[in-house]
């Protein structure tokens, strides 16, 4: 689902079984998110005059993998759970510092999750494959983040 204020429901519907290399893909992207974790240092927290950081495009483009990534692996059957929606929370909790901020992460979330529940009904290889791209994209930007965040 989206991310909404207080919103935690999930779907029940059976759904088609996940595939085991994208379990490693998650891996993966949630030891780089765990790293980028460290990116909303004491610099960070501060508000800037238009409260716009320099690395904000690449941050809004994993808040919008996460939330597709959420409705896919879903919709694949993953059994997740909330996971990537407590990704993405733990990601407003370190770097929405403001209700701004914290409405820009989250309508990039559910930008993502939205996009892609309107393109698949039902898990695909075509799907299968947009996950994996995802999880590569999403662990790769996480990496630069860190890497060049103050």
């Amino acid at each position: 689902m989206p991310v909404t204020h207080g919103s935690s429901a999930a779907a029940a519907a059976p759904r088609a079984p996940a595939s085991a290399g994208v379990t490693l893909g998650i891996a993966c992207l949630l030891v780089a998110l765990a790293i980028a974790g460290t990116i909303a240092g004491p610099a960070s927290a501060q508000s800037t005059p238009s409260d716009r950081r320099p690395y904000d495009d690449k941050l809004m483009r994993l808040s919008e993998i996460l939330g597709a990534v959420h409705y896919l692996r879903e919709l694949c059957g993953a059994n997740d759970g909330q996971r990537w929606r407590d990704t993405m929370k733990e990601l407003m909790d370190s770097e929405g510092s403001t209700a701004l901020r914290r409405a820009r992460l989250t309508r990039s979330f559910n930008n993502g999750y939205r996009a892609y529940s309107r393109t698949y009904n039902a898990c695909s290889p075509s799907a299968q494959t947009a996950i994996t791209r995802f999880l590569g994209e999403g662990a790769e930007i996480a990496e630069t983040l860190n890497k060049t965040a103050p």
